[in-house]
Order: structure tokens, then sequence, then C-alpha cells
């Protein structure tokens, strides 16, 4: 149902001040103006809201009782416009991110409290989703944008890249190559290790860079190293669920370096990966034709401009 807002500002300035001459005035309208609004607002209704005469006006009983009804409506819609106004002034309001959680594990919350500090009374929201579900939850309007792998982007999104996560060995401080600072891809096809499942991102990365038969036993692709043959014991689909096997005393496993968060394993090791050095691109996607929230905007900048890709 259309709701006739002018009409209604007429028919409360009249009866408030008693003439068209001087709802007029308070309008900033010509009479004929209010004339014609209230007009069609009784139109619209189906009622006579007002009885005139050359002399005087009077409101009718269906239009003393709606008076109050009319009054509230603009209050209200007056008291919500002004709180948008004043919400997009201040930059105050709700914000919707997604992201692969290793973004959330060590980039996000430096940027986070950053701006918390800035705005401690708006509310974030974090949806931790596979690099699939963080371009499908800015599709669907879910997150208002996100922090994603680079790939192959959808022609809705905007990708702006982040920072540069290079994946890394991580064991126990028993294994055998613990005291080892790097180590190359061949050095590791002795050793059981865990990896990224199919379904993860990381692991078409890894498939690309290494080979798909490489990470399945045989001796590499054209597109992979040749003769390499690791040992993939283990698939997992979050890099978490890696970390507590290798704590655990499992496995080694590769995982991007942002997935070890400082203290959390104190038995884990971290050891670069050479031969070659793989990284992955974390990325901004937002839908390109979003006009973000004031507070929405903020954080995406400051996300934005914290970025470090090398």
């Amino acid at each position: 149902m259309k709701i006739d807002i002018l009409g209604v500002q007429a028919f409360v300035a009249i009866a408030d001040h008693g003439s068209f001459n001087k709802a007029a005035d308070v309008l900033h309208v010509t009479q004929t103006a209010v004339t014609q609004r209230l007009r069609n607002l009784e139109i619209f209704l189906g009622v006579t809201l007002l009885e005139r005469t050359t002399r005087s006006i009077a409101l009718t009983r269906t239009g003393q009782d709606f008076l109050p009804q009319a009054r509230r409506l603009l209050q209200e819609l007056s008291a919500a416009l002004t709180e948008i106004h004043e919400t997009g002034k201040a930059q105050r309001g709700d914000v919707s991110i997604a992201c692969i959680p290793t973004a959330g594990v060590r980039y996000l919350p430096q940027v986070i409290r950053d701006y918390s500090a800035l705005f401690p009374d708006n509310r974030i929201k974090i949806l931790d989703h596979a690099s699939v579900g963080v371009a499908e939850a800015v599709l669907r309007r879910e997150a208002e944008f996100g922090i994603n792998l680079a790939g192959p982007n959808h022609p809705e999104l905007t990708a702006t890249p982040l920072l540069q996560d290079q994946f890394v060995l991580v064991c126990r401080d028993d294994h055998a190559l613990a005291r080892r600072k790097s180590v190359t891809w061949a050095q590791l096809q002795s050793h059981p290790l865990i990896f990224a499942g199919q379904a993860s991102g990381n692991r078409a990365l890894l498939d690309g860079y290494l080979g798909s038969e490489s990470l399945h036993g045989g001796q590499g692709d054209q597109g992979g190293q040749a003769g390499l043959s690791l040992q993939i014991h283990y698939e997992v689909q979050r890099n978490s669920t890696a970390l507590g096997l290798v704590e655990a005393g499992i496995a080694a496993a590769i995982v991007p370096n942002l997935a070890m968060q400082k203290g959390t394993y104190p038995r884990l090791r971290v050891i670069k990966l050479q031969g070659p050095v793989i990284s992955r691109t974390l990325v901004l996607v937002a839908r390109k034709a979003a006009r973000l929230s004031p507070a929405a905007q903020i954080l995406y900048d400051m996300i934005k401009n914290s970025r470090v890709v090398k």
C-alpha cells in the first residue's frame, strides 16, 4: 500500500493551525498545493477528514480519530530519518564481514582492535567461511564485504590484494625436521604429511604449483614438480584441525603461515618451505555495485590501507 506522506502532512498542518493558508506557510508550499494534497489523501482513504466552509474548518469524526495516528506516523518517520542521518554522520552501525578462517586468526583481529577503539559501540559480525563461502556471502549480501583467497573472480565482485601468505611446514618439537630452519618440498617425500583437503581453496593452489600427481603419491605432472611424490596420509578442511593433529604427534602439516597463532601451540615449530616458495594472496572482495554503510566503509578502508603485498 502506498503511503501518502504529503497528504498526511497537509492534514496535520491544517488541523493544527486551523486554516489552509497557515498550513501552506508552515509547509512552504502554496495554498492550492495544500488543498490538492488533502484532496488526494481523502480520495485515497475513501473518507472525508475535514468539513470546510468559507468561514471555518472542522474535523469529521473520522478525522478526529485519525489525527493522533497521523501525528504519531509523522513523528516516527521524522525520528527514523534523523537516526539514519545521524548514524551516517557518526559512522555508527552494525557491520557484517565474511573471511576465510586464517584471516580471522591473525590478520583481521589487529584491524578489528583498532576499529573498535575508534567505534566502541559498533557491532561486528564475522562470518568465517571457506573461500567459496566468502564469495557467496558477499554476493547474497549476508556480508557487506569479505577477505578471500585470490583466484578466478566472480564478475559481480571486485578484488583488492591485501597480503601474501607463504605455505610453511609445521611439525612438533620431537619431529625429525624440527631443528631445520627451512626445507625443500623434495626433502618432505619420506615424511607422512597432513594436507588441505580437496574442497579447500589451499589445495587447488598447491595442486597448481606442485602438480596433483605429486600430492597423490605419483611422479608429478607437467605443471608440477617432476619426480616429486609426497606422502599425503591425512586430509583436513580446516587448518586448525591440521594443527591439532600435529600437536598430537600424528604427522607434520603443510599450512599457510597465518594459520599459526603465536603462543597457541608451544611445542609446534614453523619451518620455511623452499624449492619452490609457494604463497597465496589474500584479497578484499566486495560487490561492484555495492554502496557500503558508513560504518562498514570505515572498516573496509582500514583493512585496505593496512594491506602488505610483496
